[in-house]
């Protein structure tokens, strides 16, 4: 009997469940070539622990499953982290995840246990020292390696991130079985987006013909191996609808100045739908970014075609070759059942 096929489906965007991405602080050790966090829009402090307990209240919802996310800058460089995700769990949201990039400050693994964190999703942008060193720092792949070996012992769950830029495309290929050897149960295939640094210096993004081509392989093997493998949709297929998650589904960006976006795309400006404070959650008047999701544009996602058209392909007549899809939404390839 021929083996069983990966089950492949595109990931809908959610009307019922909440999504939290807690950016605790915008420190980080390292100087990732492809870092999208701004400064200048995020800020530079970090957030207390009785702001972090006090958002995660405002945000959790009673009827809605609530998923909490903890990121940085480097999140586990914050002393409270463990008793953030601790307050997380207390509060009931549905998932808690810290994302890291493998350092392991404050000795975060000794204090918090499988029962406090659901997934810890460690980056590695290379499936060689070489290649994701040159990205995200010197000596970067043998600790994330050494730090995913740890959390796999210890029984935490653990999901690899893997930003695909034209510097470690060629590598892709070679991840899941590393991962596989590591004891990983989810990899997340994910698309540079242009903005923060990657805004600033050369053309990292992969071409329609590239992406398609080259990520859903890998993402079916990794699937052959026994993992759940995501990636962003990205290129909607002819006859495919758009649609924008900032309409339909609930994605909270907060970041440690009180900013609030509800499309990561929108963050490198002072576009925020909301902020949030002691006061609560408080929509911003005038031009936010919930003004543009409601434009219907051949191009697809609106705040694409502003900020990163690059990755936009036109035929002779100009129209677009297709249209770009919510980056939100999602391609998840499973092991056969």
């Amino acid at each position: 009997m021929p083996a069983k096929e990966p089950e492949k489906r595109t990931v809908a965007f959610s009307r019922n469940a909440r999504n939290v991405f807690l950016h605790i602080l915008t420190a980080c050790n390292l100087k990732c070539a492809h870092c999208y966090i701004n400064p200048e829009e995020h800020g530079r402090g970090r957030a207390s622990l009785e702001e972090i307990k006090g958002w995660l209240k405002t945000l959790a919802h009673p009827d809605k499953p609530t998923n909490v996310v903890f990121l940085g800058g480097e999140p586990t460089m914050h002393p409270d982290l463990p008793a953030a995700v601790r307050e997380a769990k207390r509060l009931g949201y549905a998932s808690v995840t810290v994302d890291t990039n493998g350092y392991l400050f404050h000795d975060f693994l000794d204090k918090v246990t499988p029962a406090d964190v659901d997934f810890i999703s460690f980056s590695l942008d290379g499936a060689t020292p070489g290649t994701n060193d040159a990205q995200r720092g010197q000596g970067c792949f043998a600790t994330v390696v050494g730090s995913i070996k740890k959390a796999v012992e210890r029984g935490f769950s653990v999901s690899v991130i893997y930003t695909v830029t034209s510097r470690n495309i060629h590598e892709l290929p070679r991840m899941p079985k590393l991962l596989k050897g590591l004891g990983v149960s989810r990899f997340f295939i994910q698309v540079i987006g242009i903005r923060g640094k990657a805004a600033e210096g050369e053309e990292l993004q992969l071409s329609a013909d590239e992406w398609r081509k080259k990520v859903a392989p890998v993402a079916e093997e990794a699937a052959r191996l026994g993992m759940i493998a995501t990636y962003p949709k990205v290129f909607l297929a002819p006859g495919e609808s758009f649609e924008c998650a900032g309409n339909v589904a609930e994605n909270l960006f907060v970041f440690p100045n009180g900013r609030v976006y509800s499309c990561p795309l929108c963050e490198d400006y002072p576009v925020h739908a909301a902020e949030i404070s002691e006061a609560g959650l408080t929509e911003r008047p005038g031009l936010t970014e919930k003004r543009f999701f409601s434009l219907n544009i051949p191009e697809g996602c609106v705040m694409n075609r502003l900020i990163q058209p690059g990755n936009i392909e036109y035929g002779p007549d100009g129209a677009p070759l297709y249209a770009i899809a919510c980056c939100l939404l999602k391609e998840e390839v499973r092991p056969a059942g």
